[in-house]
């Protein structure tokens, strides 16, 4: 989503006429959570139970059928055992309702859901050790693996031509790369992209298709202490960027989110590699391209966080708090070459997966 205006604004006194009218609550609490694009709003209700209020911005509330099948997504994950939110029937039964609002820019339609809330803490808030990290691969393929099983009659609305967040079609940031202009950044980017349309584009034939969340990111991930002073996954946030992809851009996209919340970025790789690969082994096609779709997410991030702060200069905090904690890191990683990065990760793995 790339248009301005399109976020919502509501405010917590609308919240709580919303969700009164719509799902029989009175809130006793009412406080804002982050968001890209949309706005979140913890709810705790006087009747008792804690929700969360997700309103979607208005370029993707344009398309309920798409909406319908991730909150689909969302209760089929969370029947198969892992910590996904599920969305709850408004009066009229639908979980999805449709609220017309004037946030400032004339009357729009947003989409509206209430959803479970689930206890925790992002997994950016966490010491990340390698038994943490090696959870979050395991768990990043295993709901992946339980989404190819989805089943549902608007499935082919996952297949998102063009869908800029997909890994699928990094080059279309070229359309974007104005926005790093006079930034040194900007060469690395152009030639991460080069690499993918040469190394990655042409091998693309030989990676397992997949569901992909599409966003397995350190501020969609829940922990919770564990009994052992370590932590343990509670909880998968947002599908908004679910996408018919492949299994290998899942774990790209799960390595570099994970590398932007740890001190020593570049020994993320082998243990949530290891973690991974205890549930779905890569084949050799998707280990030799495993580097750049790393690298190519970083990009993906960049780009187009600079381009949405430029619609939305008031969320800039959030937008950018993927970039600035990566972009040492890309250079980093592009200095080391895809050799020595590659060798690290998987002699991790291989010495991580023997310890198990």
């Amino acid at each position: 989503m790339s248009v301005k205006h399109a976020k919502p604004n509501f405010s917590q006194s609308q919240v709580a006429e919303i969700v009164k009218r719509l799902f029989r609550l009175t809130a006793s609490e009412i406080r804002s959570l982050p968001s890209y694009d949309d706005q979140n709003f913890y709810v705790a209700a006087m009747e008792g139970g804690e929700y969360v209020l997700k309103i979607m911005n208005s370029e993707d509330s344009k398309n309920p059928m798409l909406i319908e099948v991730q909150t689909y997504a969302m209760s089929f994950l969370h029947q198969n055992g892992l910590p996904a939110q599920t969305a709850l029937p408004n009066t009229s039964g639908k979980l999805l309702s449709l609220e017309e609002m004037d946030c400032g820019y004339g009357c729009q339609t947003y989409l509206v859901r209430l959803l479970t809330y689930l206890p925790g803490t992002t997994i950016s808030k966490a010491p990340l050790t390698p038994e943490l990290l090696y959870e979050t691969g395991k768990t990043a393929a295993r709901m992946d693996t339980i989404l190819q099983k989805l089943e549902h009659p608007h499935l082919s609305m996952l297949e998102r031509e063009k869908f800029i967040w997909s890994l699928s079609y990094v080059h279309l940031l070229e359309t974007y790369i104005h926005v790093l202009d006079g930034d040194p950044l900007q060469d690395v980017v152009k030639s991460v992209i080069h690499q993918y349309k040469t190394c990655v584009v042409p091998k693309r034939s030989s990676f397992r298709k997949c569901i992909n969340h599409g966003d397995f990111n350190d501020l969609n991930v829940l922990v919770q202490p564990d009994d052992s002073d370590s932590y343990r996954i509670s909880g998968i946030l947002d599908f908004g960027d679910m996408n018919s992809g492949y299994y290998i851009h899942e774990l790209a996209i799960t390595i570099m989110y994970m590398m932007t919340e740890h001190p020593k970025p570049v020994e993320v790789g082998g243990p949530v590699l290891a973690g991974w690969e205890s549930v779905l082994p890569l084949n050799e096609t998707e280990k030799d391209c495993l580097y750049v779709l790393v690298l190519s997410r970083f990009c993906q991030s960049f780009v187009l966080a600079r381009h949405a702060v430029s619609l939305h200069p008031e969320n800039a905090e959030y937008l950018m708090i993927s970039t600035r904690k990566g972009v040492n890191i890309l250079h980093h990683l592009w200095k080391l070459g895809k050799e020595q990065v590659e060798n690290m990760w998987f002699q991790s793995a291989a010495q991580f997966s023997d310890r198990k």
